[in-house]
């Protein structure tokens, strides 16, 4: 495990506004203790994992709060068993709820000075054991989200997490560079990456407990941690804000990854309880953008290309592609170029 110093802590500037945006400014990300409160987050591990155990991602008979994965069933964002499994989660008011609990949009309130949208596309992140080749690799968030630099990622494990359970590093000072680095096929979540070697400077990350809250803009560079346990399932909180007259892009009002499977806010709605938070972005006169599909483009391009040189990620995000939607343009593509290589179509990889 490469050197971790740890994040400074800033709950001694809580209530200083001048204060975090200085600290923000200088180190690019923000790091509070117990920001949010751990018996909220209990209940929502409960109820998350309990869902996904009846997906079948844990052991049967298990205690759902324990998180005992059954590796068997391991998948990662861009499978469609993952999605189909998170797409459950994610239909949990208490999650979608967590992503407006006051103590965040009010301390993301104080470093924008403004005020503050919480993204509709909520995310979880559900990292399995034992399956590093799929850790979220180096990049910076604005590829992914778009919409503006002063986007803020609030990232919070739900449970403990400790640093071999994969928590989140991030380069202090990267979001000075003040433009979107260039981005490079990789598997994990995204599937881009930022070249190491066009890096320097320590990274820093901490022992997570519950309630810790990391908040970082869109060009801080960042990375998962692997998960390295022997069967813990990794759970966090991954969501964004911005202010609301600042540009959103136009797929962060739509339900996390449904472009792999069109989930609609209807179909998330459906059990709630209540109608709160149902659209409530449509309450503002948002400034819509279109999103830029440049970024993912060309990973897509250099995936094909690496493909052809016998690159094994490569080849398997190839499959991947080809499994989610043979039909698209895509996967068309994806299988030309792995027939060409008389490369067999079907998803193995470890």
């Amino acid at each position: 495990m490469e050197e971790l110093k740890e994040l400074r802590v800033s709950n001694d500037a809580m209530n200083d506004p001048e204060e975090l945006r200085a600290r923000m400014s200088e180190a690019g990300y923000l790091f509070f203790k117990k920001l949010q409160n751990p018996d909220k987050l209990w209940a929502l591990r409960r109820e998350m994992l309990t869902t996904m155990q009846e997906g079948g991602w844990l052991v049967a008979g298990t205690d759902p709060i324990d998180g005992i994965a059954d590796i068997s069933t391991q998948c990662t964002e861009g499978d469609p068993e993952y999605t189909d499994v998170y797409h459950e989660v994610y239909k949990l008011e208490a999650f979608h709820r967590s992503g407006h609990w006051s103590e965040v949009v009010d301390m993301v309130e104080k470093i924008i000075g403004r005020e503050v949208l919480p993204h509709p596309q909520k995310i979880a992140r559900l990292w399995y054991p034992k399956y590093t080749a799929h850790t979220t690799p180096i990049h910076q968030d604005f590829v992914h989200f778009q919409g503006n630099f002063q986007t803020y990622t609030c990232w919070a494990p739900v449970g403990d997490c400790p640093i071999e359970l994969g928590g989140l590093a991030v380069l202090p000072g990267s979001h000075k560079v003040n433009q979107v680095m260039e981005h490079h096929f990789s598997l994990g979540a995204g599937g881009l990456c930022v070249n190491t070697d066009e890096l320097s400077g320590e990274w820093h990350s901490t022992n997570y407990e519950i309630g810790d809250t990391l908040i970082f803009p869109a060009l801080t560079i960042h990375k998962a941690l692997p998960n390295l346990t022997e069967d813990r399932l990794r759970v966090s909180l991954d969501n964004r804000y911005q202010a609301v007259d600042d540009p959103i892009a136009e797929h962060m009002l739509e339900p996390h990854l449904n472009i792999f499977n069109s989930l609609q806010w209807d179909d998330v709605y459906r059990n709630w309880e209540s109608d709160e938070l149902k659209y409530y972005w449509k309450d503002y006169d948002l400034n819509v953008i279109p999103r830029d599909f440049s970024y993912g483009n060309k990973g897509f391009e250099e995936a094909l290309e690496l493909a052809k040189d016998g690159d094994d990620r490569a080849v398997y995000q190839l499959n991947r592609i080809i499994k989610r939607d043979p039909t698209t343009e895509m996967a068309e593509r994806a299988t030309a170029v792995l027939q060409e290589m008389n490369i067999e179509t079907s998803v193995n990889h470890t």
